[in-house]
């Protein structure tokens, strides 16, 4: 780990260049939020960088987001309305700026990655999965799982067939009385993965009436007052394929701040990390459009 916090951000910004690396060949998806968690996993934070702001964000979490500015600068590092990516230019940065000394010094330097560097076919074999701290404790808890009585489970979880199945078990004598029925329910599960077939497999999550992006530019959008999560300017769209809100505003270069509220007012908020009542989110922009876009599923955010 690198003494400083130049350093240990210099180290950050390079395991997130990893990480993404990493997805690609996984073919996993990994949000802002997971991307920049498993950075400062990899590459903790040292007791200056742990102090909270005043918004209740550690030093080295705000340094880091400010940062990856300077990958996207670059090229190496794409923001977009899907969550973060990476790009050929960014996967080769990987393997031509090795260390930490020689990654910052590039990027501060703006030094392009050299035209005879390939583009690496597979992430490096001592580098961890691209999992978030949360994911492998998820894993392990599954992994956990079978030891414990399974039958129970399967019993109040599974589909119709295996409930009748299990009534027969648990109730031996009503087999008579029960035998001229079975052959319907049979009949009756036939037919079921036959109309889930014709049904679209769009997994729904139960959502707000109104969503808002409310923070220090909606006059900017034309509303009467900033942080006013009430007025139909703040207010994102839904869209019921993908699941998720999203606002497009023209913004003028600057530093901003903002949260999701939802249901016109503050009673229920989400900021960084999708952390309820949480510290702001911020946006550096360098003007023009932004889209910000919403899960409630996760409730945080993808800026592109």
């Amino acid at each position: 780990m690198g003494a400083n916090t130049a350093e240990n951000t210099n180290l950050r910004l390079k395991a997130v260049l990893d990480i993404l690396a990493e997805s690609v060949w996984s073919q996993t998806t990994l949000n802002a939020g997971e991307v920049l968690a498993e950075a400062i996993v990899r590459v903790p934070f040292n007791d200056h960088e742990a102090e909270l702001l005043s918004g209740g964000i550690p030093r080295g979490h705000k340094t880091l987001t400010s940062a990856s500015a300077k990958l996207v600068k670059a090229g190496w590092l794409v923001k977009g309305r899907s969550g973060w990516t990476i790009p050929e230019d960014g996967l080769r940065a990987t393997v031509a700026f090795p260390d930490a000394a020689a990654f910052g010094a590039a990027l501060d330097a703006g030094t392009p990655v050299p035209a005879d560097v390939p583009v690496p076919t597979a992430p490096p074999a001592t580098a961890p999965p691209a999992k978030t701290a949360a994911k492998k404790a998820a894993a392990t808890k599954r992994a956990a799982a079978p030891r414990k009585a399974a039958a129970p489970k399967v019993a109040a979880t599974d589909v119709a067939e295996p409930k009748v199945a299990a009534a027969k078990v648990s109730a031996p004598k009503a087999k008579a009385a029960t035998a001229t029925k079975a052959p319907a329910a049979k009949k009756a599960t036939r037919k079921a993965p036959a109309k889930a077939a014709a049904t679209p497999a769009v997994e729904t999550v139960p959502q707000p009436d109104a969503v808002a992006v409310a923070g220090d530019f909606n006059k900017i959008l034309g509303a009467p007052e900033d942080w006013a999560p009430q007025y139909d300017e703040a207010q994102m769209e839904f869209n019921p394929l993908v699941q998720v809100w999203t606002i497009t505003a023209e913004l003028p270069a600057g530093f901003y701040t903002y949260k999701i509220a939802l249901n016109r007012s503050w009673d229920e908020n989400y900021g960084a990390f999708g952390a309820r009542d949480g510290a702001n989110h911020e946006l550096n922009h360098d003007g023009g459009p932004v889209t910000i876009t919403y899960s409630h599923e996760t409730r945080d955010i993808v800026v592109g």
